[in-house]
């Protein structure tokens, strides 16, 4: 394999939409990305590991590590078929180095991925790829961190997906924020490493869209990765905590496609963000039918009724929170009895957290005036997408119901 093929490999584009998707479409990209698959198997990994001796020893039986894979194949969007294809894709994921900065934020993201109570799928798949650095799980200390990310980067030039959590700060209060003996500041930094990335994926409401650092009044400046890295592939992948498993859905259809998903207008990835919390949300239904929690504790919310009208932003906040879920996929804020604050759109927490009727707002549902009139409005709306329940049913075949049956 030549130098000018491996790095073909690892150039990411954003992928291209067609809009005519049926069965050639799909042979087509199936072919592709077998081929692709194919070239990657004869690399070396590069930390050496192989994935599925540390599933196994974990635990993790093949029944459950394709069950997983055809989870992740509906959360892409992608015929049943490929899941035999993301199950191998996802056996060479550690062939693609991953470098992770971590910059203006609380490590959230980072926290997400290793609090569980044992490890599972998405966890370990993310532990066991090619970090090449993480400030916050690595060994390695000052000087030695440094010099581990300079070798990173000069030995996967061009190669490696950089990912960035956390805001940078740009304004007066900059230099509060800086790394290493150099005094090299967040901005300086995130361009240096981002130079001879292959692609960004910012990780994070904050690495999106500045997040609660960007809260007004924003004293040092704080904006998200888009708003200063220009010429590269950005994804953004926004959630205060972004989902494990949206992350791994944008490395594995890297590694199967070498290019980065088709993104929306925000660059976030559409197999996640492409509808919105209200439509694949549990208490639809009430919305539907009329039946509101009026205020907190009242026989709506005991009776689960829809949060609408006590501030959920479901209606404006595009996420598939209320499909792939957290904690092994068995709850999320509005399953817990919370409205959702939008934590996944830009300026949430200005405009979107905070627990007040959406009467109140001045805000608009990006689908035209939900807020409006909401005690009108109910039936008018379609229900949930078939392509979300099917997700949602394929990943509860995997983690919700998994042990029954398995005998």
């Amino acid at each position: 394999m030549n130098r000018e093929h491996l790095r073909g490999l690892f150039s990411a584009k954003s992928a291209r939409v067609d809009t005519n998707r049926g069965e050639e479409y799909y042979n087509s990209l199936f072919e592709r990305c077998k081929k692709r698959v194919e070239e990657l198997k004869r690399l070396e990994p590069v930390n050496g590991v192989d994935i599925m001796e540390v599933l196994e020893d974990e635990g993790v039986s093949r029944r459950d590590f394709l069950k997983w894979a055809s989870a992740m194949t509906a959360t892409l969007m992608l015929p049943a078929s490929f899941t035999p294809l993301v199950a191998e894709a996802a056996e060479v994921m550690n062939r693609v180095p991953v470098i992770w900065l971590e910059l203006q934020d609380c490590a959230g993201n980072t926290e997400a991925l290793i609090r569980s109570d044992g490890p599972k799928v998405d966890e370990l798949i993310l532990d066991i790829i090619s970090f090449e650095f993480n400030e916050t799980l690595m060994t390695a200390a000052g000087h030695q961190a440094e010099e581990q990310l300079e070798d990173a980067m000069h030995h996967f030039k061009g190669k490696y997906l950089l990912f960035v959590e956390g805001a940078i700060p740009v304004g007066a209060g900059k230099e509060w924020c800086t790394i290493g003996a150099s005094g090299e500041t967040f901005e300086e930094h995130l361009h240096r490493v981002a130079k001879d990335a292959a692609a960004i994926v910012a990780v994070g409401t904050c690495a999106t869209f500045g997040g609660v650092p960007a809260a007004a009044p924003n004293p040092t400046g704080a904006v998200g990765v888009m708003d200063i890295v220009k010429g590269k592939p950005i994804v953004n992948i926004p959630a205060c905590p972004a989902n494990p498993a949206n992350m791994v859905g944008v490395i594995l259809h890297y590694v199967l496609t070498g290019q980065i998903p088709e993104l929306d207008s925000l660059l976030r990835p559409k197999f996640a963000f492409g509808y919105r919390i209200h439509d694949n949300c549990e208490r639809r239904a009430h919305f539907d039918a009329g039946e509101f929690v009026e205020e907190w504790g009242d026989e709506g919310a005991q009776n689960n009724f829809c949060l609408y009208k006590v501030g959920c932003k479901g209606p404006m906040t595009f996420n598939n929170c209320s499909i792939i879920r957290y904690n092994e996929s068995v709850n999320w804020p509005i399953g817990a009895g919370h409205g959702c604050i939008g934590c996944s759109e830009p300026d949430f927490w200005d405009k979107y957290a905070y627990e007040r009727p959406m009467a109140d707002a001045n805000i608009k549902a990006p689908t035209g005036g939900v807020e409006k009139s909401v005690d009108e409005f109910g039936l008018g709306l379609l229900s949930a997408a078939a392509v979300g329940i099917g997700i949602h049913a394929a990943i509860s075949a995997f983690a919700g119901k998994k042990d029954e049956g398995d005998e």
